[in-house]
């Protein structure tokens, strides 16, 4: 096998790995940063002393 041969399989399998990986990425910080504006959320109600939102 040639080195260029190498790289080219190197990159064909972890182009979609690296998609992959993103992706999965982006859903756990999207939801922990929901989560984390909820608590805030919960503070500033509780703390102006509004009823908390459902």
């Amino acid at each position: 096998m040639y080195i260029g041969d190498i790289i080219y399989q190197l990159f064909t399998i972890l182009i979609p790995i690296v998609f992959i990986v993103a992706i999965i990425f982006f859903v756990r910080s999207s939801k922990k940063r929901k989560e984390q504006l909820d608590r805030i959320e919960k503070k500033l109600d509780k703390v102006s002393g509004q009823a908390p939102k459902q």
